[in-house]
């Protein structure tokens, strides 16, 4: 007698955690904070209401993580042990996988709530602090390289600004405002401070 599938897939708690946080990120993609619903991520992810709360303790909790997730990218593009050269500084900090046209929803609505949400104000803080100071080792890394001393610290806020305007431009008029003109505008503030492209 052939056997039929079970109606229901177990999960593990950490898959089912990954799977709430993935479908909190596409409702954001998709709609933006209004779309950011515990229903309309607990149907793209076939889960109960109760899981959030018992893996995030609340909807803001959720959101939390979800900021965390949404910044992965930027982290894992400027690995600790990575010390590039400027330009290829600047192409891992364009990946595709950090800025990109789809991720304009997500971005302004986890900003947009910043202001209004200690937990995700926490998570900001958190991981903006660890991006700042890889920036700034890779910068620093350049610059002595050159025999330069530099406020790579002060330099790095400074680029992560730039390439946060750069984007919003890009993904608002990719037509007019192109991923290579970014990178070139990062090349014009960064060649006087850390050296020219070798």
């Amino acid at each position: 007698m052939p056997q039929t599938s079970p109606r229901y897939r177990r999960y593990t708690s950490e898959v089912r955690a990954a799977m709430l946080i993935e479908a909190g990120l596409a409702c954001l993609a998709e709609g933006g904070i209004a779309a950011f619903t515990i229903d309309n991520i607990c149907r793209k992810a076939a889960a109960s209401r109760g899981l959030v709360t018992h893996h995030f303790g609340s909807k803001e909790g959720l959101l939390a993580a979800v900021y965390a997730a949404a910044y992965q990218p930027m982290l894992a593009s400027l690995a600790p042990e990575a010390a590039p050269d400027l330009a290829t500084l600047i192409e891992h900090l364009f990946a595709p996988g950090n800025f990109n046209p789809g991720g304009l929803k997500i971005w302004l609505a986890l900003w947009g709530e910043i202001a209004t949400s200690p937990a995700l104000q926490a998570e900001h803080r958190k991981h903006y602090a660890v991006y700042r100071a890889r920036v700034a080792q890779s910068l620093q890394d350049l610059a002595q390289a050159r025999g330069l001393v530099i406020d790579a610290s002060g330099v790095a806020i400074s680029l992560i600004a730039l390439i946060d305007g750069l984007w919003l431009e890009q993904c608002i008029d990719p037509a007019l405002f192109s991923a290579a003109r970014a990178r070139a505008a990062c090349l014009r503030l960064l060649t006087p401070i850390v050296g020219a492209v070798d």
